[in-house]
């Protein structure tokens, strides 16, 4: 594995709305040489676990909106911040960067803190991973929260948009993020758009960036595409738990078509629930998103 790199800590002074304090776990099988920064709220004994996963560029302070939803429950809520992103190592090459690399680190990081009766949240790549997740350890999840995101099968068109995305970001291999973020997002102040771009101090710290829409997978012999079409069969067959799935209406990639594509896979899930002014990012949009999914799930005590 490459050297990594480790975004210094001043680098995440300014915050808004993320007064979270950081955890560590440096022990991960496989992955003992890299640091996996997460937050963790709420009583470890909790009745239910929301695990909530970003995407690309992003991390956990995403989710900021939301935590304090479902925290107000009485839940524990774990949002880790994957390889390559937010206070986690850095691997220096792109190469280190595989759907596998990502998704055996999620598996070791649910079994090193004993994750249970687990509320999958999940948007973007924490879709494309996590909705994988249950094949290994179907007994941990008890509920989903999806949010624009898909099973990356490789069986059906990924659209002129998504390729779309990927060219630029391989025409931009040290994009400015908080700036991207402000163009799909407007609603973002300069402060939250800092808080995006505080991760990364320079090109080098992007590898994680740039790797993941070349892995994506859209060709059926790519890394995760078979296993993603098992899932996709597990899904349909052998979920019985309860799911709510959002999409943000102005997100030209994975919107209301995709969500709905989802909803064909997910056993007795409800028709997806648009939110009109929500982009590609909806967790920008999370408290009304956080709340109806509670209702839908029955959790009243933070509605």
């Amino acid at each position: 594995m490459n050297a990594a790199l480790r975004t210094p800590d001043d680098a995440f002074d300014a915050l808004p709305d993320f007064a979270y304090a950081p955890r560590y776990v440096d022990d991960l099988r496989g992955f003992e040489t890299l640091r996996m920064a997460y937050v963790d709220e709420g009583p470890p004994d909790a009745e239910h676990v929301f695990l909530c996963l970003h995407g690309t560029p992003t991390w956990s302070f995403l989710y900021r909106t939301m935590i304090p939803i479902f925290a107000a429950t009485g839940a524990r809520v774990v949002a880790p911040d994957f390889f390559g992103f937010g206070r986690s190592d850095k691997p220096a090459g792109d190469d280190t960067y595989t759907f596998g690399f990502h998704r055996d680190a999620l598996l070791r990081l649910i079994e090193r803190l004993d994750l249970r009766r687990i509320t999958l949240v999940c948007q973007d790549w924490g879709g494309v991973l996590g909705l994988t997740l249950p094949l290994d350890m179907p007994d941990r999840f008890a509920r989903l929260l999806a949010m624009n995101t898909l099973l990356a099968t490789a069986d059906f068109p990924i659209g002129a948009g998504w390729l779309a995305w990927r060219d630029y970001c391989n025409a931009n291999p040290d994009m400015n993020i908080g700036r991207l973020m402000q163009r799909t997002t407007p609603k973002l102040s300069a402060a939250e758009a800092a808080a995006y771009d505080a991760p990364f101090p320079d090109a080098r710290y992007k590898a994680g960036v740039r790797a993941f829409p070349n892995i994506v997978p859209i060709a059926p012999e790519m890394d995760g595409a078979e296993l993603s079409r098992r899932a996709r069969e597990w899904w349909r067959t052998q979920w019985r738990g309860r799911a709510f799935l959002a999409a943000g209406a102005k997100d030209p990639v994975l919107g209301i078509p995709a969500m709905e594509r989802l909803n064909g896979y997910v056993h007795g899930a409800p028709a997806p629930v648009a939110y009109a002014d929500a982009g590609h990012f909806i967790q920008e949009w999370g408290e009304p998103v956080a709340r109806d999914a509670l209702a839908a799930f029955g959790d009243n005590a933070a509605i």
